[in-house]
């Protein structure tokens, strides 16, 4: 076996040295965001909203699907928190089991992301500022 042959130990050492750099970067992405937003509104001269640290905007954090902005105008419209099935309801889908996993679903992918919070359980609103 030459210096240059990797073994099974090597390769999962590097892989698992990969994984936490990419951990790390994933970990510091929310404050280098903040940090070019300030430095995109200290340049352009935009007043900052509060003195908190600058939260990227929703449509910041979307996935690029039509469903999720659908989602999102379904929500900006409510004065109450929503359940998947009225989310359906408001979207013109049939109210079926699939649709409303489905929309389940994605309402739990946009809590995960800070733009939707589940009050109750099957709760869920926009956060308050």
């Amino acid at each position: 076996m030459s210096g240059s042959e990797l073994t099974l130990g090597t390769v999962l050492a590097r892989l698992e040295e990969h994984e936490r750099e990419i951990a790390a970067q994933a970990e510091a992405t929310p404050g280098r965001i903040a940090e070019l937003i300030g430095n995109w509104r200290s340049s352009t001269g935009s007043p900052r909203r509060s003195a908190s640290p600058a939260r990227p905007c929703w449509h910041c954090l979307l996935p690029d699907r039509p469903a999720y902005r659908q989602i999102m105008e379904v929500f900006a419209a409510a004065d109450a928190p929503l359940r998947a099935q009225a989310v359906c309801e408001a979207m013109d889908l049939k109210i079926a089991p699939s649709n409303v996993n489905n929309v389940r679903l994605k309402l739990k992918r946009l809590v995960g992301r800070g733009i939707l919070t589940d009050s109750e359980q099957g709760l869920f609103t926009q956060p308050r500022p």
